[in-house]
């Protein structure tokens, strides 16, 4: 199966070969072992390269939402053609990931934020969901507040320069 990421400025084109319960991950020239221990409920717990990884997997159709360590990444299933989503909407916009309720908001419109911030906690199938920030850059617009309800790719904020 070949699956297409992009995020930020940058788009990988990961080839998956299933062989039972065990895959090998080519992106680029790098090729990783993954071997699959459980899977139920959108939950995955993996084996890569022999390390245990536990990942949250959602789906509409070609696109899937993987959430590993907090954060979280679209990918879009693919037939060989570059094509896809960006994981964030865009490098200045936040989708949400899956349905959920927004757990805490970290950040007010104005404020500086960098790679890899926690902006908000979302709630979704009985996971905490980390939404962080692509880039670095300045809370532009918010879109959502605590308790509020989302659905799958609603906007929930907005950085810029």
């Amino acid at each position: 199966m070949r699956l297409v990421f992009e995020g930020g400025n940058r788009t990988y084109e990961i080839e998956l070969i299933q062989s039972g319960d065990s895959y090998r991950f080519v992106i680029g020239d790098r090729g990783l072992d993954l071997e699959r221990v459980h899977a139920g409920g959108g939950r995955l717990d993996l084996l890569l390269e022999g390390t245990p990884l536990t990942a949250f997997v959602s789906r509409d159709g070609a696109k899937r939402w993987v959430t590993v360590n907090g954060r979280t990444y679209q990918l879009t299933k693919s037939s060989g053609a570059r094509r896809g989503g960006a994981a964030t909407g865009g490098q200045n916009t936040l989708l949400a990931p899956m349905p959920g309720q927004v757990l805490a908001v970290n950040v007010e419109v104005g404020d500086q934020v960098s790679t890899g911030q926690t902006l908000l906690l979302l709630e979704a199938m009985k996971m905490e969901i980390r939404v962080q920030a692509p880039r670095d850059g300045v809370v532009k617009r918010l879109r959502v507040a605590q308790g509020q309800t989302v659905e799958r790719e609603q906007v929930l904020l907005e950085i810029g320069d």
